[in-house]
């Protein structure tokens, strides 16, 4: 029995008609596994994102099948969706995209579903773990930006997702917050969560267990043995 967590199966997906067509997914299939950390790799405007959200269940491909759990998700509910994004997977986007209304515990419990006092718990139990206790009751604005993004991460973690989807989450960090943020997505692969990065940095695929490189609306996959240590670290753009 497959251990995939994840899993795109044929995707196609173009955009405009015609002579104007451009086809960004050409029969794309992939899979991450239950405790893999996985990179997706390609140049800006190569389909990377358009790849994410479909994985993501925010968008929905021309052809093809995601599959979760084993089980496709072709003509499911909007409201299966939307439970399946709440409870299975969890999101961090570059810019965090935290609301700059609340406070950190507040933006934590964004896609809470449980009871206040007990979301309470669990956002304060991540943001302990990782190691921003002190900046609970602090807003975004009051907050570094390798700050920013762990707040995002423990908000994509509130509901114990199987799925950690994360769209160039490094790309705005310094050398020192890149390593933290991999070191964290790398614990929770460990713990078994499956992890899966886009990403346009080599040293952030390097951290990973595996590589997918999408070109031309195809990938093609390169694994390795295990993580590697990010090299010097590049300049982001």
């Amino acid at each position: 029995m497959s251990d995939d967590v994840l899993a795109g199966r044929h995707l196609v997906h173009s955009y405009g008609a015609g002579p104007r067509r451009i086809d960004v997914l050409r029969d794309v299939s992939l899979a991450v596994r239950a405790g893999e950390f996985a990179a997706l790799v390609g140049r800006s405007g190569s389909g990377k994102t358009t790849l994410l959200q479909i994985l993501g269940l925010l968008a929905a491909p021309a052809g093809g099948d995601v599959i979760i759990d084993g089980a496709p998700v072709r003509g499911a509910t909007n409201s299966a969706l939307a439970r399946l994004r709440r409870d299975t997977l969890g999101f961090v986007f570059q810019a965090g995209n935290l609301l700059p209304q609340h406070d950190a515990v507040g933006n934590v419990l964004m896609p809470w579903n449980g009871s206040r006092a007990a979301g309470q718990a669990r956002a304060m139990e991540l943001l302990e773990r990782f190691g921003i206790a002190e900046r609970a009751h602090h807003r975004p604005d009051e907050l570094s930006g390798g700050e920013q993004q762990r707040v995002a991460l423990a908000r994509a973690l509130v509901n114990e997702p199987r799925i950690i989807l994360a769209d160039e989450p490094t790309g705005s960090l310094d050398l020192e917050n890149e390593r933290t943020l991999l070191r964290l997505l790398r614990e929770l692969a460990d713990e078994g969560t499956a992890v899966l990065v886009i990403t346009h940095s080599n040293s952030v695929a390097a951290a990973t267990d595996t590589t997918w490189r999408l070109v031309d609306g195809r990938v093609s996959r390169m694994e390795r043995s295990g993580p590697e240590a990010p090299p010097a670290h590049e300049a982001h753009r």
